[in-house]
């Protein structure tokens, strides 16, 4: 059945392609139709399994991670690589990478899944392994309200064979249940840089966990440093912002569980060596000056930023659209506090003046407000040789990218 099967989603890929579908969904759809324990069948097989890491913030970056931590220790790892979170987007993943045979020369898998979707990839396939980082809201014009939310990645964890790996000082992610859990952590003197959604909404703020961790960040400066089998190891990262270090931290936490026998220091030397993912961190040079461009998605994700990218050395550009995928309720805004930011050169993006006003309020004062981003590019790019930073949402940094990436070195 499975030989069929690969046969027919190769097939519809390659016509999908010929007429410039891209080939990623209906591959899956099809197979996903005519074969529902293709997943099942092909995943199952697997040495060490399948590995699903999902929550609201970080998971691109964190899947990043831990499949080059595998790869560190010698491993062969499959993931969805073009980030697709449905079941037939994963289904079109191994579409490409099967032999036609039925050969698929992998020892684990390691998916990013959002939290709706990864309940439904575990009704349909095994999760032996869950790294589960956030609950946030920049999910709720998807999923609802974030205790829903919450619930989705319970149902993920009770599907979860062998170990879940849990955020413990995400309020909503500890409270997960599950037959065997390990935490990552932050030290004391850290939790207060890493507010919770809870936090940002109110003046009372989330104490630190009492749960024992298997991955604990410890302190963050030059170098981040992590306690593990309650050793201190110190590493310079490639991947920039106080949150990749704590992300980082949930991935050796996995990787850890998965590979117990593998050394701590092979680990960390293997996640010295990680960069940023697509998007996330990016630095393109136009005109002889450094572009980076910064992911932001819901309030605590915009305070971390802004806590680990605020300097006088940049300029800033802020872009900020409200199309389906970035969501379409803009109000998280008012829970950030920009007062750190110097004066911002331009707010773009289809709710630049909602971003302006914003800015007003903190008393941050914006150069210009042009809503056009290829306008807003061209200008801010343009203005001086001083290196430059762009805090944006999801889709105003596609398009970014197009807009700089064919006149710039990344």
């Amino acid at each position: 059945m499975e030989k069929v099967s690969i046969i027919l989603g190769k097939t519809v890929q390659k016509i999908s392609k010929l007429r410039g579908n891209g080939g990623s969904a209906l591959p899956g759809l099809v197979i996903e139709r005519t074969n529902p324990n293709f997943v099942k069948n092909i995943l199952g097989k697997l040495p060490y399994g399948v590995v699903v890491i999902s929550g609201t913030n970080g998971k691109t970056t964190t899947t990043k991670m831990v499949t080059e931590l595998f790869e560190g220790q010698g491993l062969k790892v499959f993931t969805n690589k073009t980030g697709s979170n449905f079941v037939r987007g994963v289904i079109s993943a191994i579409l490409k990478e099967i032999k036609i045979s039925g050969k698929f020369d992998y020892d684990i898998a390691v998916l990013e899944l959002d939290e709706a979707h990864a309940v439904k990839f575990s009704e349909v396939a095994p999760i032996d392994y869950a790294l589960l980082l956030n609950v946030q809201r920049d999910q709720l014009d998807r999923f609802g309200e974030i205790d829903h939310t919450a619930t989705y990645l319970q149902k993920v964890a009770t599907a979860t064979k062998k170990t879940v790996v849990l955020n413990r000082e995400d309020p909503r992610i500890s409270k997960i249940t599950a037959n065997n859990i390990s935490f990552f952590g932050l030290s004391d003197a850290l939790v207060k840089k890493f507010p919770s959604d809870d936090d940002l909404l109110s003046k009372s703020k989330t104490k630190a966990s009492t749960q024992k961790a298997l991955v604990t960040l410890e302190k963050l400066g030059d170098k981040a440093t992590y306690s593990i089998d309650n050793e201190k190891y110190s590493t310079t990262l490639k991947v920039k912002g106080i949150y990749n270090a704590y992300n980082a931290a949930g991935a050796l936490a996995l990787v850890k569980t998965v590979l117990p026998d593998k050394t701590n220091d092979s680990l960390i030397e293997s996640l010295a060596n990680i960069e940023s993912a697509f998007g996330r961190g990016e630095v393109f040079i136009i005109n002889d000056s450094e572009v980076e461009i910064l992911l932001v998605k819901n309030p605590s994700a915009f305070q971390l930023s802004l806590a680990s990218f605020i300097d006088d050395e940049h300029d800033y550009m802020i872009a900020i659209n409200d199309e389906i995928a970035d969501g379409r309720d803009v109000s998280w805004l008012w829970n950030v506090d920009f007062h750190s930011l110097p004066t911002v050169k331009i707010c773009s993006g289809t709710r630049a003046s909602d971003m302006a006003l914003r800015l007003k309020y903190d008393e941050v004062q914006t150069a210009a407000c042009i809503e056009n981003l290829k306008q807003a590019v061209t200008k801010f790019t343009s203005a001086n040789k001083k290196p430059k930073r762009i805090f944006t949402t999801y889709t105003a940094m596609l398009e970014i990218r197009k807009i700089i990436s064919g006149r710039s070195l990344v």
